[in-house]
């Protein structure tokens, strides 16, 4: 194979590198558009963090690009656990997502707590347990520690929904 050209997985991993750059750019545009305040006009603002995590994507981009144009290629999955043989398994999978799809549909009308509960307690059903109460505390437990973890830890207010005035 010539330096500049990629057979079927170079192609694949040039898909990768293509990703990563539009990340980035899509990240650069996104900091691009905050606006600041006057008492966020320090050097060292909210737009810093964006632009460098833009710069390492596209830098990535770049250096993979470049290798993967030079002949370099990925390591073939070799995981010691994983059989690339075995079809997947759809009983898991699909269940896994349902409970995320369910989670995005309820969130603005009923909550976090209510939809992180449907949510934590489906990944559990899905991935096998059957301890239906004990798991269901532990969900609304988590919703409600994640639901104050962001409100009085980062100051963000996610969704009351259904449970405004309560919480």
């Amino acid at each position: 194979m010539s330096s500049l050209t990629t057979g079927h997985k170079g192609r694949a991993e040039l898909g990768v590198a293509l990703l990563l750059g539009a990340a980035g750019v899509i990240v650069f545009l996104d900091a691009s558009r905050l606006v600041i305040t006057y008492s966020q006009a320090d050097p060292v603002g909210p737009k810093t963090l964006p632009y460098l995590v833009s710069g390492l994507l596209v830098t990535c981009a770049v250096l993979l690009a470049i290798n993967v144009l030079r002949g370099g290629q990925g390591e073939a999955e070799g995981g010691e656990d994983v059989d690339l043989t075995h079809p997947a398994d759809w009983k898991t999978v699909l269940p896994l997502a349902g409970a995320f799809i369910l989670n995005i549909l309820l969130i603005d009308w009923a909550g976090w707590v209510v939809s992180g509960t449907v949510l934590f307690w489906g990944c559990t059903w899905a991935l096998g347990s059957r301890h239906y109460v004990r798991d269901g505390l532990i969900a609304v437990g988590l919703s409600v520690l994640t639901f104050y973890g962001f409100y009085l830890g980062l100051g963000i207010h996610l969704p009351a929904g259904l449970l405004e005035g309560i919480l």
